[in-house]
């Protein structure tokens, strides 16, 4: 992954993919923080993944609140970057290069109670997940994540997990370790 402030060194005529960027990423996750989270914060790595999952994957956010017996239905039309399957069910192998830059630029504070870390937003961090909630590009991204906060985000991490493995057994669990999620 690379910065967009580094991007003067590539050949003008490469594409530029959102993906490859850690300021997407960024982005996205200060907005989970901002709005899938409690008071700016969310409770464990598992939990930020999970939930980020059903960011990810619109179609698997359908399948799972049809489970659980709830219409809600995905706002966005394509799915974010891809995952893999870890130890712990889906997972962004950049996690921990994100949440090191975020914490890095004071926009995310993290700490640990026993075993569990809690990120939580910096005021830093609110006020430009805030600026970032308010923009048309970020609206579809934005309303997925109020759907995924509002099925899904009383959970813990354990119980999402469990969760994922239940419904999408052969779509998750029975893949191999580092296996990607399609």
């Amino acid at each position: 992954m690379r910065s967009i402030a580094n991007l003067g060194t590539s050949p003008a005529a490469l594409p530029i993919v959102a993906e490859d960027l850690v300021e997407f990423h960024a982005a996205r996750l200060l907005l989970l923080f901002r709005i899938c989270g409690t008071n700016n914060q969310i409770d464990g790595l598992t939990k930020m993944a999970k939930l980020d999952f059903f960011v990810h994957y619109p179609e698997f956010f359908d399948e799972v609140s049809a489970h659980l017996g709830l219409k809600a239905r995905t706002t966005m039309t394509t799915r974010e970057s891809g995952m893999v399957r870890f130890h712990y069910g889906p997972w962004d192998k950049r996690y921990y290069q994100v949440l090191g830059y975020l914490e890095g630029r004071d926009l995310l504070s993290v700490s640990k109670d026993r075993n569990t870390f809690r990120f939580a937003l910096t005021p830093k961090g609110e006020e430009l997940a805030e600026q970032l909630r308010k923009t048309t590009p970020f609206s579809e991204l934005v309303m997925q994540m109020k759907s995924v906060k509002k099925v899904l985000g009383d959970k813990s991490g354990s119980a999402l997990k469990t969760l994922i493995y239940k419904v999408f057994e052969k779509e998750i669990a029975d893949k191999a370790l580092g296996e990607a999620i399609s």
